[in-house]
């Protein structure tokens, strides 16, 4: 039996009518020289045999009523409900993509069945055809499904689909289902000491992550969802957020929020929202993947600088406390990070299913993640990706999620916002690029200044 983790079980009662708990991907291709005008359809056929498919996406989920938990069960996915075959209407750019993704995205799954979908796309201009994925949170977090993804490619235009392998573990007797609550009950409480003692010093010092919390300032991101998501999408260089962290001294997942919190100041602005103090982002670290689980993230909350205007000044504080969060979480046992993320997704839950999300107060105002697929370009079935665009998730009070993939030479920002709540949204996924150029220049001109204490030499 391949029980959900606790994690992966709190993912799943996170679901609503409003806020569906699935994260998705889309992937656009280039079709190869020479392909045939049935080679997408090709695609289609092969993913819709199943033969790929790997553990969880063979399953459904069981509950287990007694213990308050839930299984994976073995089942046969229906290939015609799970994947769709769509065509764009001409000319098929971006904006068109845009739209049948977004109204995809906003759909929740049907959680009695294999809690995820596959859509194959063809008549994308500029000969490409894009594959949408989604599956539910509680199958995966953004390292696992990037791992799924991955094992679909190849480094090698020539490479065919893998196979899966299938969850062959037997359903729970009743003397595990019984046993299920007592022994996750025990881990917890040991977990928690360990937890709670550190949560205790993460109050005091420098950068602190719980002040950081409980700082955080109301916005506009930050009211009651709807149940519609916009998409806006934008690609950094690698080679010049590499570049700035060099300059900077700082990480280049700094520099990636740094961008981002320039952006949010800027988007903000525009609308006259800025807070006076500065928004406060969630950041996942991923972590350990243990057999059963397939969230293994937990995270903290960092400053965005959005109260700076200086960009160099931003970098340099959000460095600060980033720091002080990495090293927090990396002092906590696996099971206690386990135990850490869900008392960071308790205030969540609560927000989903109490309707106070406007009530109770706000721990952070957005969640800004970073994975990486790969360095190399990857290929299916001999055509290139060109670009995979992360689309995350929103639970109700949280209505801004930026995830960013690193892909061959770029990072691509896929940004997922409330229809209802968020106007504009592709001016914020421009401002990213402004905002990061905006950055390096920065960064250059303080790198060429000479430092406090330097002196000159007057000569003889």
């Amino acid at each position: 039996m391949k029980l959900l983790s606790p994690v992966d079980h709190a993912m799943l009662r996170m679901e609503s009518a409003r806020t569906p708990m699935h994260i998705g991907a889309l992937a656009i291709f280039k079709l190869p020289d020479g392909a045939g005008s049935e080679f997408v359809r090709e695609i289609y056929e092969l993913f819709s045999a199943m033969a790929y498919l790997p553990f969880p996406y063979d399953s459904k989920i069981a509950d287990l009523p007694i213990a308050d938990a839930a299984y994976w069960k073995k089942t046969t996915p229906d290939p015609s409900y799970h994947v769709r075959f769509a065509a764009l209407p001409s000319p098929g750019g971006e904006a068109e993509l845009g739209t049948l993704v977004e109204f995809l995205h906003s759909r929740p799954l049907d959680l009695t069945r294999p809690v995820w979908e596959a859509h194959v796309i063809e008549g994308l201009s500029d000969n490409r055809f894009a594959f949408y994925f989604k599956a539910h949170h509680c199958a995966t977090d953004g390292g696992a499904a990037v791992e799924t993804i991955t094992s679909w490619l190849s480094t090698d235009p020539s490479g065919t689909l893998p196979t899966g392998t299938p969850d062959e573990t037997p359903d729970p007797g009743l003397l595990e289902k019984l046993t299920i609550l007592p022994r996750r009950v025990a881990k917890g409480t040991v977990a928690s000491v360990e937890v709670f003692d550190r949560l205790a010093r993460m109050t005091f010092g420098a950068n602190s992550v719980v002040r950081t919390a409980a700082g955080t300032p109301g916005s506009l991101f930050n009211g009651r969802l709807g149940p519609h998501r916009r998409v806006a999408v934008e690609s950094l260089d690698v080679d010049t957020l590499r570049r700035i962290a060099s300059l900077t001294g700082t990480k280049v997942n700094d520099v990636v929020l740094t961008v981002a919190g320039g952006a949010v100041r800027r988007y903000l602005l525009d609308l006259d929202a800025l807070p006076d103090s500065s928004l406060t982002a969630s950041v996942p670290i991923g972590l350990t993947r243990e057999e059963q689980t397939r969230n293994a993230a937990t995270g903290f909350v960092t400053p965005l600088g959005t109260d700076i205007a200086d960009p160099v000044q931003r970098v340099h504080t959000v460095a600060a406390h980033t720091r002080r969060g990495k090293q927090d979480i990396d002092a906590l046992s696996r099971t206690a990070q386990d135990f850490f993320a869900l008392i960071g997704l308790s205030p969540l839950m609560l927000a989903q299913h109490s309707g106070l999300a406007s009530k109770i107060p706000t721990l952070f105002n957005l969640t800004v993640s970073n994975v990486v697929l790969s360095k190399e370009k990857l290929y299916l079935l001999g055509a290139e990706l060109q670009t995979l665009v992360p689309i995350s998730f929103l639970v109700d009070g949280y209505a801004l999620n930026i995830t960013l993939v690193g892909y061959a030479d770029k990072v691509t920002l896929g940004i997922v916002g409330c229809r209802d709540t968020l106007p504009h949204l592709q001016r914020l996924a421009d401002y990213t690029r402004d905002a990061c150029a905006e950055l390096l220049e920065a960064a250059e001109i303080a790198a060429a200044e000479p430092a406090d204490d330097e002196t000159t030499d007057s000569g003889t």
